[in-house]
């Protein structure tokens, strides 16, 4: 039988020993790091895990609203403090079309918004339709943007939800900070683990609030007609916004101030754009699901504000210093009175009032990673943000929104009035480019009525481009110039993070006349050494396998008696038969003098090639970079901008005594002979012991009886095309938890489905392959990755 190739002469096999199964996995002890993560977190999701859930619209409008939704719960109240402190009462009259207006621009947003979600199904927002038809340069205004809204909106549904809890029980007034602040950290771990954004659960704070201020609205409008609803007198609240005693709506001042209080009562309409956001999430069609659910979502939005807005105005309810008690808990406590039954109506509508804010303070933990995934991914952010996690979750973008989400919380002393200086710039200029974004797009295919829909969104472009110059302007000593300076400055630095990974990706870029058209005649390694110690013993074993024209040992000597030292050392190590090669370093630049030493290699001949090998021994992240300098990977980077040479840097754990000795033991036992070919004798003797388990109708791959039929089932490890005895064939490694089995398909580069991940059930002949278990040309049945049901 030759060997790499399946047995077919049963006297061969007789006279060879038995084929074991394919290791599944190495007993390595793990981090101390890596067992507190699997501590907090749970075990690692796998990427199989993975799962897309798909929404029904009565589902997504209850997970992807909740943002939109709960910004009725201060939108009013935030018209009223800018209000109430220039024109006293009358801010009461001027409430109702301060609402009025702002409800036309919702109007506008939602018809545009209609347009991005049924033209950009896979992934909507303003930054796709910025990137699509501006493209990526002016998209990363759109990418910014939001990127801010996500961090706001944790900042101001966090504090909001904390204000609804203060209003239900004053006496945590005092404690509103680190209310806030930790449920922020709750989030925070709660999507690390891996939550989802889905379900009845993430769906019930935004129907449950719905039908409580349904409740609120109806139940008021009833008593005023019938003439029982009560009033407040904001002259005599302790600790409310101080009342003014009004003021002419013609002056420069009265007319600045509108426009302030309208650009606060725009904060009503964030989270309006988590629909497209989230398009890609609806049943199919899933334009057409994602229009009617931002229909409903926007119709609901008007109906809270406006009715918020009508009975603040009729209640006369006032917005407090302190942020509680908010109006819309004044307006709830005014509707029901202060009855038992009416005190317990209050308390739920305060609990409604504060899950649904907690829930939309959560939406950015899914919304801010997955978009800073979609920017790295166009090389404007730090590739790291694409990475998943633990648990499946882009940890990094979380961590990212959590630290800077909670610097503006603390900031801000978690004021909503103070946060919502931040908002609104974000948020509409998002507006703004998604309205002139789709006027571009109508504009360039022409397609059915398409005059009017540009008409349309260079109207709702033009509106929101307005709104964030008013927002601007009339809020910018109270925190809007933070974002004014930061806007621009993020946009900059992504455009230069863009340039960067272009530059080094051209400068990375393969070229023909790049690759050497012939291999070099000699290979001369270079191992530098400044000890005698394992991590150089293994660097030279490792230079040995490379099977060089010639290995030098090299050390610089830049210290005289340490050289003696290390000489006499060298010579005394009975193993070591290379010689020690002192070369002198009197100006002590360690990288110069590589650079010296591999000129003088490469220019011994015309074809040489030097591989210059540093040992490096690591002591722990922290305690490394303390106690020990980085004089390998400065020579590293010297070395390696000379052509013909390749520098390699040979890690050394010196912190893992315990898995080295174990290490060193197998190494011993396989220099003497003792070991088993496969390194694995002792797994399989244990695994032997122990009672395995398979599908009913299979047997555990490590018991498949060799030379005979069998049925075995487990996932795809590898995947590899290989050629055998000169054709081409597709060798796959099929594993369980006993152990593995080649999978040989002849004549084959490719199967659908079989890939690294899949869950096959096959069934054939076992024989032999390298000395482990193999089957050629199994009949082969694909399995859904959860392993339930077989595929048909």
């Amino acid at each position: 039988m030759e060997t790499g190739t399946l047995e077919t002469d049963a006297r061969t096999v007789t006279e060879a020993p038995a084929p074991q199964a394919l290791r599944v996995g190495v007993d390595l002890p793990e981090k101390l790091s890596y067992r507190a993560k699997r501590a907090l977190l749970g075990p690692p999701l796998t990427t199989d895990q993975l799962a897309h859930e798909r929404l029904s619209k009565k589902l997504a409008l209850g997970v992807l609203a909740s943002d939109c939704i709960s910004s009725s719960a201060y939108g009013s109240e935030e018209i009223l403090l800018v209000l109430l402190p220039v024109f006293g009462i009358a801010a009461y009259a001027l409430l109702l079309p301060m609402t009025l207006v702002v409800l036309a621009v919702l109007l506008l947003v939602t018809l545009t918004y209609r347009q991005v979600v049924t033209t950009y199904t896979k992934a909507g927002g303003s930054y796709v339709v910025a990137r699509e038809n501006f493209g990526p340069l002016v998209a990363q205004v759109g990418a910014v943007a939001l990127m801010l809204d996500y961090i706001v909106t944790v900042a101001v549904q966090a504090a909001a939800g904390t204000a609804a809890v203060t209003s239900a029980v004053p006496a945590l007034a005092s404690w509103s900070l680190w209310i806030t602040v930790g449920v922020v950290l709750v989030l925070f771990y709660g999507n690390l683990r891996g939550i989802r954004e889905a379900g009845r659960a993430f769906a019930f704070p935004t129907y449950f609030f719905l039908a409580s201020m349904t409740v609120v609205i109806v139940t008021g409008v009833v008593r005023e007609l019938l003439g029982d609803l009560p009033h407040y007198d904001p002259m005599t609240s302790p600790g409310a916004f101080p009342v003014g005693h009004g003021s002419s709506l013609l002056t420069f001042g009265a007319i600045f101030i509108l426009m302030k209080s309208f650009a606060n009562g725009g904060s009503s309409l964030t989270g309006l754009e988590a629909i497209s956001n989230g398009v890609s999430t609806f049943h199919t069609p899933q334009g057409l699901n994602a229009r009617k659910t931002l229909v409903v979502m926007s119709s609901v939005l008007a109906f809270l504000v406006a009715g918020v807005s009508w009975l603040a105005h009729e209640t006369h309810a006032v917005p407090y210093e302190s942020g509680s008690p908010t109006v819309i808990s004044q307006v709830a406590k005014a509707v029901f009175g202060d009855g038992a039954v009416g005190h317990v109506l209050f308390l739920l509508v305060q609990t409604a009032t504060m899950l649904i804010l907690y829930t939309g303070a959560n939406t950015p933990f899914n919304g801010f990673p997955f978009l800073a995934n979609f920017v790295a991914g166009d090389g404007f952010l730090p590739r790291w943000l694409t990475k998943r996690g633990h648990r499946l979750a882009f940890s990094n973008g979380i961590i990212v929104l959590t630290v800077v989400s909670l610097a503006l919380i603390i900031g801000t002393g978690a004021h909503v009035d103070k946060l919502v200086a931040f908002y609104a710039i974000g948020v509409f200029t998002g507006f703004t480019l998604a309205g002139f974004g789709m006027a571009r797009h109508y504009q360039t295919y022409r397609q059915g009525r398409w005059r009017a829909k540009v008409g349309l969104n260079l109207v709702t472009g033009a509106v929101s481009a307005l709104v964030v110059v008013i927002f601007a302007v009339t809020k910018f000593t109270e925190g809007a110039w933070l974002v004014v300076l930061v806007f621009p400055v993020m946009v900059v630095v992504l455009l230069r993070l863009h340039r960067t990974y272009q530059r080094e990706a051209a400068l990375l870029r393969a070229s023909p006349s790049a690759v050497p058209a012939a291999r070099a005649a000699r290979n001369v390694v270079l191992v530098l050494v400044d000890s005698v110690d394992l991590a150089v013993i293994r660097a030279i074993r490792y230079a040995r396998t490379l099977r060089p024209s010639e290995i030098r040992v090299v050390h610089f000597v830049i210290d005289s008696a340490h050289a003696e030292v290390l000489q006499r050392e060298w010579d005394a190590q009975p193993g070591l038969d290379l010689p020690l090669e002192l070369v002198d370093c009197p100006d002590r630049r360690l990288p110069r003098a590589a650079l010296e030493l591999v000129d003088r290699v490469l220019s011994s001949g015309e074809s040489t090639q030097a591989t210059v090998l540093l040992p490096r021994r690591s002591y722990g992240a922290l305690l490394g970079r303390l106690l020990h300098d980085r004089t390998a990977d400065d020579i590293a980077a010297a070395v390696s901008q000379v052509a013909g040479v390749a520098a390699t840097i040979v890690p050394f754990d010196a912190s893992r005594a315990p898995w080295r000795r174990v290490q060193h033991e197998a190494e011993a036992a396989l220099a003497s002979g003792t070991g088993d070919r496969n390194g694995a004798g002792s797994r399989r003797e244990g695994a032997a012991v122990a009672t395995m388990t398979a599908p009913e109708g299979c047997v555990p791959i490590a018991q498949a009886p060799h030379r005979r039929t069998a049925v075995l089932q487990g996932r795809i490890r590898s995947c590899e095309v290989s050629p055998i005895s000169g054709s081409p064939a597709l060798r796959c490694e099929l594993v369980d938890d006993s152990g593995g089995v080649t999978l040989l398909f002849y004549g084959r580069r490719a199967i659908p489905g079989i890939e690294p991940g899949a869950n096959v059930r096959v069934e054939g002949r076992v024989g032999d392959y390298r000395g482990h278990l193999a089957m050629a040309n199994p009949i082969y049945r694909l399995l859904p990755r959860d392993g339930a049901v077989p595929a048909t």
